[in-house]
């Protein structure tokens, strides 16, 4: 996202607010190109693609919101192409034709994904890899034994809000809530934070009227932590990029920040819903997963390859007239990077049910030098927070039929809207941490007969702390972040 903020933002997350219904649009526009969002490609994405590969191959002309001209890349190699030649294929957004003719208006909802940031997403050569470099050393420098006891922590946590009820929503009530926990440890915020920014976050990303609040307070916690590192740095990724020899500045330090944060919370949140979807409705890898010859991470493969957390990337913008894929682009074009079309290109996938057990060679993460530089991190999260689940509920299985799952997409990304499941009633007990913790702030705590006799009022502005689990409300599709600033305006 890249909307305003203010240095002086209240720290109290506002709520959501309810969605708005959008008009019927005719999935082929001006030229007879074929629309990225409407109806047709929030339904069926991947028939979508199939038609625009047979109509166009490996890259197709199409048509984003407002009706601007893109190139959607649907071949494997093509996209490889484009992800690792930056001389031809910026990512540099300033470049688009669109932007330079003022033909995007500044609520356009493509501007959340392709507004120009001075981050490493959109910085190229000797400006991208000082940023890149920084934020690669610093999330580096956390092993898979820190990462797990944290998804460990929290995983156990959220159980046990529902593990007494023997049922369980594991999209709003586990996936959405896991990577953003775990992620403000990471990043060195404090434990308390963690409950408020999943809110902040989840209303930020559905781009609802209050969305700009809420950006506003994840901007405003950042800050506060960035001040506490400076003078009290820690084992994290906030101290890391203010310590590196990059020489970021603070500004920088709080995008980058931000932009782990949000980002890894909703793509991490996607391979976790997806991974668990396949484990309990796949009779292969429930099969295998039980019967030992497969791992989990193994089966993470699988998703990224059939289900990736993002279906494409917008994108890159051509350098000078090229052809790609047997087609002409011209400098200040758009192209988008088709991640879920292809890994389903049929020159490296003939067979699509032909298992793909420890292959990585897919488009998930990208590639080139700006392949996704928290994949590990993301994965791990995802890994281990499942492993403990199913750890937690042996038994767990999926308590409606498989085809009464339900999807929502759009234009970037495919979104499961709900898991629920059935479990044999069970106590968890306390994560150790958990325990430890608790046993610290007991001891902090003044005595009863020291304690004021009237309670301390909250100050209006403070922000009032929330149990670490709860159970939000349903989640809404990724295409509310680029509608949303066109609701009720």
């Amino acid at each position: 996202m890249t909307t305003p903020y203010r240095d002086d933002a209240a720290l109290t997350p506002p709520p959501g607010c309810p969605a708005h219904g959008r008009p019927a649009v005719d999935p082929i526009g001006p030229g007879g190109l074929r629309r990225l969002y409407g109806p047709e490609a929030e339904t069926d994405p991947a028939g979508l693609y199939e038609k625009l590969r047979a109509e166009y191959g490996d890259v197709a002309p199409v048509l984003l919101h407002g009706d601007h001209r893109a190139w959607l890349i649907l071949g494997h190699a093509a996209n490889i192409t484009a992800m690792r030649t930056p001389s031809l294929f910026s990512r540099d957004s300033r470049r688009w034709t669109a932007f330079r003719n003022g033909e995007v208006p500044v609520d356009s909802p493509l501007m959340p994904v392709v507004a120009w940031q001075p981050i490493c997403v959109f910085a190229d050569g000797e400006e991208h890899r000082r940023l890149r470099d920084a934020l690669l050393d610093g999330l580096n420098g956390f092993d898979r034994r820190g990462i797990r006891r944290h998804v460990r922590r929290y995983t156990t946590e959220l159980v046990q809000v529902v593990c007494r009820t023997g049922r369980a929503e594991l999209i709003t009530q586990f996936a959405e809530h896991l990577p953003m926990l775990v992620m403000t440890r990471l990043i060195g915020m404090p434990v308390d934070d963690g409950p408020q920014l999943v809110n902040a976050a989840r209303d930020l990303m559905k781009g609802t009227e209050t969305a700009v609040a809420s950006n506003e307070y994840v901007v405003a916690s950042l800050r506060r932590t960035i001040a506490l590192k400076r003078t009290d740095p820690g084992d994290d990724l906030t101290s890391r990029l203010l310590a590196h020899p990059a020489g970021l500045t603070e500004d920088e330090v709080m995008e980058h920040l931000r932009v782990v944060l949000l980002a890894a919370n909703e793509t991490t949140i996607n391979l976790v819903a997806d991974s668990l979807k396949m484990v309990l409705t796949d009779p292969r890898f429930r099969a295998h997963l039980s019967g030992g010859q497969m791992t989990l991470g193994e089966a993470l493969d699988q998703v990224l390859w059939d289900s990736p957390p993002m279906s494409l990337v917008a994108g890159r913008w051509a350098t000078a007239d090229t052809e790609l894929g047997g087609q002409q682009i011209r400098q200040g074009d758009l192209l988008l990077l088709g991640l879920a079309a292809g890994n389903v290109d049929p020159v490296v996938r003939p067979d699509l049910a032909a298992p793909l057990y420890g292959n990585r060679s897919h488009l998930s993460f990208g590639a080139g030098p700006h392949e996704c530089p928290g994949q590990d991190v993301g994965r791990h999260v995802a890994e281990a927070g499942i492993d403990i689940l199913l750890t937690l509920l042996p038994d767990v299985r999926l308590a409606v039929p498989e085809e009464d799952l339900v999807w929502t997409s759009a234009w970037i990304s495919r979104h499961l809207t709900a898991l629920p499941v059935e479990f044999t009633p069970c106590e968890v007990e306390d994560d150790p941490d958990t325990v430890a913790e608790r046993t610290v702030r007991t001891r902090e705590v003044p005595a009863a007969e020291e304690a004021p006799a009237e309670p301390v009022p909250v100050p209006e502005a403070a922000p009032v702390a929330e149990p670490v689990a709860f159970v939000p409300a349903p989640r809404r599709s990724w295409w509310d972040v680029l509608t949303g600033f066109l609701r009720g305006r």
